[in-house]
């Protein structure tokens, strides 16, 4: 089928989503049958409007620039498609001759770009729609893991290994330090926070989950123990903690466009300051909390090169896929057998993958649901890269 390509970044971005982007556009660059490919500024409210840019004429050194600039390029929204919203994107299909959309983002994103391959094939369309997976939470369905995850792993590692070092060097004017991570329902990112430990000393230790219900004597009773054990305490939290009744530990009572609460500045609130609060008045500690929010997904200086590699794969295999004829999948890593890591290119249907989260396994959680498993760690491991080994008298 000869056309032209148009692609959208939704979503939050990531260190590693324009990598996506660039392989997208080079691909489509090498198919005789897509003479112009488009991008939409601001996501799914620039296909509504109209509104792209067009990437044909794009260099091979300008790709490559793209290749390593943070954020989302095209600019991004969250605009949440309707029924409603489907002539209107078929009217702009067909209008610009578009016969190949590739939407790169996560679970949401998934959802949109399965809407529109299956309106458009129903209203007698001939149209391909293929998603490309990115997320810093790690909790697509079907991929061994997502793009840009692996940056912010290795961000997060870093950042709570380093904060802890600093806690335990000041351990006497500050006893104790809570990081938070972002991951709505999935404690991914939270539990990458151990990439960095070596023995049971370095931080963290104590890292609390989305998938474990949150316990407050339970919770301030590993503050005790690891306090009198190591002298300060270092907790990661991901931004989604709940208690057993479903109630956010942050409070958050506010929600996006999808139905979904939000948590940390985007709330008005965080689980760090409230774990910060329970701490200092049930011990009297002095310490903080910090919550980076955003940083991990658009820091380009800490991203990994294997990240930014798999990410460019993912792009391109989505196009050579869909001009062979596939449609109404999204492209996935699937990791191989054995010690060495290595991946491939595999596909899951896009219904499989829409509106639904992938939790961190039953395996990679200690028993206590208090900190992950050697499991874990041998799986975190080969995505962040070596960690610095610093010196300690």
């Amino acid at each position: 089928m000869k056309g032209n390509a148009l692609v959208a970044q939704t979503g939050g971005p990531t260190a590693v989503i324009n990598a996506s982007l660039a392989g997208i556009a080079s691909q489509c660059h090498s198919e005789p049958n897509v003479p112009r490919v488009f991008g939409c500024r601001w996501g799914m409210l620039g296909l509504m409007e109209e509104n792209f840019v067009d990437m044909t004429e794009l260099s091979e050194a300008k790709l490559d620039q793209l290749k390593r600039t943070p954020s989302s390029a095209l600019g991004s929204s969250r605009y949440k498609l309707s029924a409603n919203d489907m002539p209107r994107v078929l009217d702009v299909m067909k209008k610009h001759d578009i016969r190949y959309f590739f939407g790169i983002g996560g679970n949401d994103t998934m959802l949109n770009v399965y809407q529109i391959e299956k309106y458009c094939c129903e209203q007698g369309y001939e149209f391909f729609g293929m998603g490309c997976p990115k997320t810093v939470d790690n909790d697509l369905f079907g991929t061994d893991h997502t793009p840009g995850f692996p940056s912010a792993a290795r961000f997060v590692a870093l950042s709570v290994l380093q904060a802890g070092i600093l806690a335990r060097d000041m351990q006497k004017v500050d006893q104790f330090v809570v990081y938070q991570t972002i991951g709505r329902d999935a404690g991914w990112l939270a539990a990458a926070a151990v990439a960095g430990k070596k023995n049971d000393a370095d931080p963290p230790h104590i890292v609390l989950l989305p998938e474990v219900p949150f316990e407050d004597e339970k919770f301030l009773t590993a503050v005790d123990t690891a306090y009198k054990k190591y002298g300060y305490v270092s907790v990661i939290c991901g931004e989604g903690i709940v208690y057993a009744d479903g109630t956010p530990v942050s409070a958050s009572k506010v929600k996006d466009n999808f139905s979904n609460i939000e948590f940390g500045a985007m709330g008005g609130t965080s689980a760090a300051m409230r774990l910060h609060r329970m701490i200092a008045d049930k011990f009297g500690f002095r310490g903080e909390f910090q919550v980076p929010e955003s940083l991990p997904m658009c820091s380009i200086d800490r991203a990994v090169r294997q990240d930014v590699e798999e990410a460019f794969i993912l792009g391109y295999e989505a196009v050579e896929r869909a001009t062979s004829g596939a449609s109404g999948l999204m492209t996935t890593l699937v990791r191989g057998e054995g010690n060495v890591y290595g991946i491939s290119i595999g596909t899951i249907p896009l219904n499989e993958v829409a509106a639904k989260t992938k939790p961190l396994p039953k395996e990679f959680i200690t028993e206590d649901g208090l900190m992950v498993t050697d499991a874990f760690k041998r799986y975190i491991a080969p995505l962040v890269g070596e960690i610095p080994d610093y010196f300690q008298f």
